[in-house]
């Protein structure tokens, strides 16, 4: 049997994160597919320039508080209608050893990757379930699958987002709402500055995780790698023994892929990254 096919021409869309990277990409490509977009971001100036400048509706949006998220949706139901569609692209990746991790850093990266993501989910089925209709897109990372050092906790997070989706998506069976999780490799965006390219692995354009999101949204499905070919890798290495498994991440650089980030280039995304929440 096919899978439906759905014209995000008319949708309401909302998107955390929205005023950068994957997450402007995606507003531009919903709005160029017809659609109605709603930029949340904790930075409420970018938020709204890049939404002047695309046509779309902004507002701050701290997705680890409960109530802002809240207000964040109810704001753009009252505009524009029922949301269709709720994009939890919101999150950070402070890099190094977990050992040296700050734990307020650690307590960041589990707030805004996995709680806030919990907490949008939570909402968007409350909201859509009634509808019997709406999607929700969650986008972890190829770290949700396979984990290298230096990210720990940012990849616990994606891990988790992998399996909060999968065990919502069972539970959102025949309500008419569809759950998926996008797992892009490394993005040439400011939280993937400064990250090399392994022999398997070149660094793919924001434009090109939007156009992923845009696919699994006209026909739903659980999980969707960008690139595509990632996911063959995945599958092929995932049936190794963890001794080849590891000797091959070893061979082709990607278990070094980012406890080999250029600091400096990485300094300014860093510094906002560990920042704390105001």
């Amino acid at each position: 049997m096919s899978r439906p096919t759905h014209n995000p021409l008319g949708m309401v869309v909302a998107i955390t994160g929205g005023a950068r990277g994957i997450g402007l990409a995606t507003a531009k490509a919903f709005i160029a597919a017809g659609a109605q977009v709603a930029i949340g971001d904790i930075d409420a100036e970018c938020a709204a320039d890049q939404a002047r400048v695309l046509g779309a509706r902004s507002r701050v949006v701290d997705v680890t508080d409960t109530a802002s998220f809240v207000e964040f949706l109810d704001t753009f139901e009252s505009q524009l209608g029922p949301v269709d569609v709720l994009v939890n692209n919101a999150g950070i990746m402070p890099l190094g050893p977990l050992v040296e991790e700050p734990d307020e850093v650690t307590r960041r990266i589990l707030s805004v990757n996995l709680l806030g993501v919990t907490t949008g989910t939570k909402l968007a089925m409350a909201r859509m379930v009634p509808r019997g209709t709406g999607h929700i897109v969650n986008v972890s990372s190829a770290v949700g699958r396979v984990a290298v050092p230096h990210a720990a906790t940012y990849s616990a997070t994606k891990f988790a987002v992998v399996g909060l989706t999968e065990a919502v998506r069972a539970e959102l069976r025949g309500t008419g709402v569809h759950a998926s999780v996008i797992l892009p490799a490394i993005v040439n965006t400011e939280l993937g500055s400064g990250l090399r390219t392994t022999r398997v692995s070149a660094p793919v354009e924001p434009e090109d995780v939007a156009a992923a999101i845009i696919r699994t949204v006209r026909k739903p499905r659980f999980e969707t790698w960008v690139p595509r070919t990632n996911y063959v890798g995945y599958r092929v290495a995932s049936m190794l023994p963890r001794f080849w498994f590891e000797a091959l991440s070893r061979a082709t650089g990607s278990v070094d892929i980012l406890s080999s980030a250029d600091a400096p280039a990485r300094a300014a995304y860093e510094e906002r990254a560990r920042r704390p929440i105001e």
